[in-house]
């Protein structure tokens, strides 16, 4: 990269990190590091809550996901503006009236401690997981950048990271996410602007050679269960994935908790009802055209490892793509011919020697084709997203660290001050746990996808006993702490057992949390807590 595009990238996180902490001034008890004072507008809760969403691997690895399998997960998200309705409905005033910092404080109110430990130990767990994968996106960028190994990059990244949720607190993570979704937006259009404008087509053209290979794919009405990606995945399975995230993972709950009142909550959750699938549609949209760009300039036959030799075979099977593409546009072939062209090309790319990582699409194309300044500008959005993202995630875990494990159980009489020093240490060992387990991440392949499975392996159990505290009434404490735990053990049963996609995870999982909880309460007592 050109020395002004380090400037651009430095000056703008160091803007975003100092306009971040400059706005945290002030938290000096737990209720500001934890909950903001309970004092944030919505329009900040609603851009904080899409960025933690939208971390870095959305943008390193979605738009690779468009690259090479077109726009279709794009229905991954239809579940969710009927999730965000539901949630504002229910979650939100339940939470905000029941006065906790977590969402697992409200189990114990309406059932009993175990099931509360049970269900904050699954959040531990998921949630510990899934950091490390928001992790090594950045560090991935960085290697790449400075051809260093990602084992360092990990350590720099995070170190910053959680220097920042540490000191900062959720008030400086949720200003910080709100100058960096403006920023984002704006980023993601000038990449794709860019991969427009420098493919020698006019832009009809570029949708037609992306639709006939199978990239503007938006909308696939097939029912198979074994496909991750389609109408009815996304609007029944990813209703319930997107229920149990912004409804029962502390990570968005707690950005809603931090509102100042239930009405501007709710409000911020029908905003991500209304923006979050039109800016992932972009997102995926920019991949496409990046792979047209990328069908007239020829790519590396590796994106990882740009300096792997081009073989003769590679060499024509690209020539031959194009001289297809321009065929196409002429009319002179169908599109299902160029569709053909491409499969070969492909299966060729395939075989060439080392990783093909989609994760690295994005990142080349950034790097090597887009203006000065433009490309700091980029990796200023792919960076701040890590930011924003890890570092919520920090806090969401000292959270349910202090408050869950804690103070319920190792030190319920400690003073305020001990509790806010807690949750600083909290914030730091996640932290350190985030580093150690990246180093794991990293070569899991496409990121977003990795990181949904790790949550769809947990989120129906999470979303089970949420339905049973604020729908079933007669269902008590042991009855919904055995049935997440039969929920938890049919999930990994399908993961280990059958090809089933793991968007359904979260409806059988709910389900079978649910239907448990039920048949059990026919052998106990139906007296309940009222929280």
């Amino acid at each position: 990269m050109a020395l002004i595009d380090w400037l651009v990238l430095f000056l703008t996180l160091s803007a975003i990190l100092s306009y971040g902490l400059y706005r945290s001034r002030g938290s000096s008890t737990t209720r500001q590091y934890l909950l903001a004072g309970k004092e944030m507008p919505w329009y900040a809760m609603a851009l904080s809550i899409m960025a933690t969403q939208a971390s870095a691997v959305t943008f390193i690895s979605t738009t690779g996901q468009a690259y090479v399998d077109g726009m279709r997960f794009v229905q991954f998200y239809f579940g969710l503006p009927i999730a965000m309705i539901i949630i504002a409905e229910t979650a939100v005033p339940i939470f905000h009236r029941s006065g906790v910092y977590t969402a697992y404080e409200y189990l114990e109110q309406r059932f009993d401690a175990k099931t509360r430990l049970l269900v904050s130990s699954i959040f531990l767990i998921s949630r510990g997981l899934a950091v490390g994968v928001t992790l090594s996106a950045p560090a991935i960028v960085l290697s790449v950048i400075l051809g260093v190994s990602d084992t360092w990059t990990v350590i720099a990244m995070g170190v910053v990271i959680t220097l920042f949720a540490t000191f900062g607190g959720i008030k400086a993570i949720t200003w910080t996410d709100t100058q960096q979704m403006m920023i984002m937006v704006i980023g993601i259009g000038l990449a794709c602007v860019a991969a427009v404008w420098q493919t020698p087509l006019d832009f009809w053209d570029q949708l037609k050679i992306a639709g006939a290979a199978g990239r503007l794919n938006p909308i696939t009405t097939t029912i198979d269960w074994n496909d991750r990606f389609n109408l009815w995945s996304g609007l029944i399975g990813g209703t319930f994935l997107a229920l149990a995230y912004f409804g029962c993972d502390q990570s968005q709950v707690q950005r809603y908790l931090t509102g100042r009142s239930i009405a501007e909550s709710r409000l911020s959750l029908l905003f991500n009802a209304v923006a979050k699938v039109p800016m992932q549609f972009g997102i995926l949209f920019t991949g496409a055209m990046v792979f047209v760009f990328f069908v007239y300039t020829q790519p590396p036959a590796n994106f990882r490892a740009p300096g792997v030799a081009v073989t003769q075979t590679y060499q024509a099977a690209f020539e031959n793509r194009l001289t297809q593409a321009n065929q196409l546009v002429t009319g002179k072939i169908p599109a299902a011919e160029f569709r053909q062209d491409q499969a070969r090309f492909d299966a060729v790319r395939k075989k060439t020697p080392g990783d093909t990582d989609t994760n690295y699409i994005f990142l080349y194309f950034v790097t090597h084709y887009l203006p000065i300044g433009l490309a700091g500008l980029v990796l200023a959005v792919v960076f701040g997203a890590a930011l924003t993202t890890s570092s919520g995630e920090l806090n969401s875990l000292a959270t349910v660290s202090v408050i869950d494990v804690y103070k319920r159980y190792i030190n319920p009489a400690a003073t305020d001050a001990q509790y806010l020093r807690v949750s600083r240490l909290g914030t730091a060992f996640w932290g350190v746990y985030a580093i150690a387990s990246a180093q794991y991440a990293k070569n899991l392949g496409s990121l977003i996808e990795v990181v949904n499975m790790l949550g769809s392996l947990f989120y129906g159990g999470l979303l089970g006993v949420f339905v049973l505290a604020f729908y079933m009434p007669r269902v008590t404490g042991t009855p919904a702490f055995f049935g997440v735990l039969i929920g938890e053990a049919v999930i990994f049963w399908f993961k280990f057992n059958t090809n089933i996609a793991f968007l359904w995870y979260n409806v059988i999982g709910a389900v079978v949390v649910v239907v448990s909880a039920l048949l059990l309460s026919l052998f106990v007592s139906t007296s309940h807590k009222t929280p």
